[in-house]
Formats: C-alpha cells, structure tokens, sequence
C-alpha cells in the first residue's frame, strides 16, 4: 500500500527558498514515477515536476531554472528544492506517484501549504 507523506510547506518571502520532500512509507517496491503538483484557489491542479530517473525528468516551463526535483530511489522519495520563489508560487502542493502498470498517477499525498509574501 503506497502511502505518500510531503514535508517541508511553509511560509517565504519572494525571492527565497523551500525544499518539500515526499516519503512513501508504506510500500516496499519501487515506484515508477513520481512528481509534484499545485493547485492555488481558483485554479486547476498542475504539474510542476515529475521523475522517473536521474535522466528522465519533466519541469512545467514556469519553473523551470528555478525548482529542482531529484529523487531517492532506495528510499522511494523525492525532493523538490524551489529557489527564487514568487508570489504566483504560492499553492498547496502535492506528491504524485504512480506504479510501473499505472498509466497516470493514482497515488497522492496530503499536500502541504506553500506561501510566498511579496
């Protein structure tokens, strides 16, 4: 049973940094591909980043030189360090995961709050 917990919300000043993390602690297997999305009030969830391995990585183009994903895959988590944050980050943000017969992500965590102040 895959069982996603993020860590690392909270709140920043524009031009600042956080790093989320996401541990699955309850499956033993490897997971196929994991990720992070956000969905601020009003909007739909989106993806900002996803990775399957050290060389297959995916960013959404408004984060891209700013955030970085990388993953643990002993430990079946992933890290996302945000750098240079703005205001428009602001967001819950979710882990993702998804198994090697999954077609789209089924699994997802709690979401963790992150504000950025301008």
């Amino acid at each position: 049973q895959v069982h996603l917990v993020e860590r690392g919300g909270g709140l920043v000043q524009a031009g600042g940094s956080l790093t989320l993390s996401c541990a699955d602690s309850g499956s033993s297997s490897s997971l196929y591909d994991m990720g992070w999305f956000r969905q601020a009030p009003g909007n739909q969830r989106e993806l900002v980043a996803s990775i399957r391995n050290s060389q297959d990585l995916n960013y959404a183009d408004f984060v891209k030189g700013r955030f970085t994903i990388s993953r643990d895959n002993v430990a079946n988590t992933i890290f996302l360090q945000m750098n240079t944050l703005k205001p428009e980050d602001t967001a819950i943000y979710y882990c993702a995961a998804r198994g090697w017969g999954d077609l789209q992500f089924v699994y997802w965590g709690q979401g963790t709050q992150v504000t950025v102040s301008s």
